[in-house]
Parts: structure tokens; C-alpha cells; sequence
């Protein structure tokens, strides 16, 4: 598994993982959150590594279905970026006016509810 990989199903996980079995839910921040591997996720369990193996790879594509239909994630990263370049342009263009970086910070740090 490679780290863009790993980031991703963490990532997804923040959006989606609630809506998830509660075992799949489980076994995938077993996996990628906490580094166990297979089979200490069937020992911790109690179940086969099959069955592990099973629901790690349906809870992947639950996530990637969910992200394909909400677009969640994409999103957040098309926003992250929008807000970087407009923290840069005021930086360069704006650079004394704290008021202006104050009211940016406070829109970029706003948590949506």
C-alpha cells in the first residue's frame, strides 16, 4: 500500500466513515489509521483474515462510491487550494492590512457545519 493511497482512505474515512457498517468501519481505522495488519485485526476480532481481508476491500469501495456521489473530498481539496492562493495574493498585494488576514483566517479557519 503506498502513503497516497493510505492518505486517501484516511481522508475519506473523516468524510464517509460514519456511514459505514460498524465493522467495516472498524477494520478500515484498524488498517489505515492504526498500522495493524490483517491479522492482527482477526486476532483483535476474533474472525478469519478473510473475512478482514473481505471487508477492507468492500469498505474501500463503499468510500469510493460515496466520493464519487457526493464529491466531499474533491471538494475540500479544491477549497484548500482556493484558499491558499488568495493567503498568497494578499500576502504579496495586501501585506499591511491586518484586518484583511485577519478576516481570511477567520473564513479559512471556520469550521462548516
Amino acid at each position: 500500500m503506498d502513503i497516497e493511497q493510505k492518505n486517501r482512505i484516511n481522508a475519506l474515512l473523516a468524510f464517509y466513515g460514519e456511514l459505514l457498517a460498524k465493522k467495516q468501519q472498524a477494520y478500515l481505522r484498524y488498517y489505515y489509521e492504526d498500522d495493524f495488519s490483517i491479522i492482527e485485526i482477526a486476532e483483535e476480532e476474533q474472525v478469519s483474515r478473510q473475512a478482514v481481508s473481505d471487508n477492507l476491500k468492500k469498505g474501500c469501495e463503499v468510500l469510493e462510491h460515496y466520493e464519487a456521489v457526493l464529491s466531499l473530498y474533491e471538494d475540500s481539496l479544491k477549497r484548500e487550494a482556493l484558499e491558499e492562493e488568495i493567503l498568497s495574493y494578499v500576502m504579496q498585494q495586501y501585506q499591511g492590512d491586518e484586518h484583511l488576514k485577519e478576516l481570511i483566517d477567520q473564513m479559512v479557519n471556520q469550521e462548516i457545519n
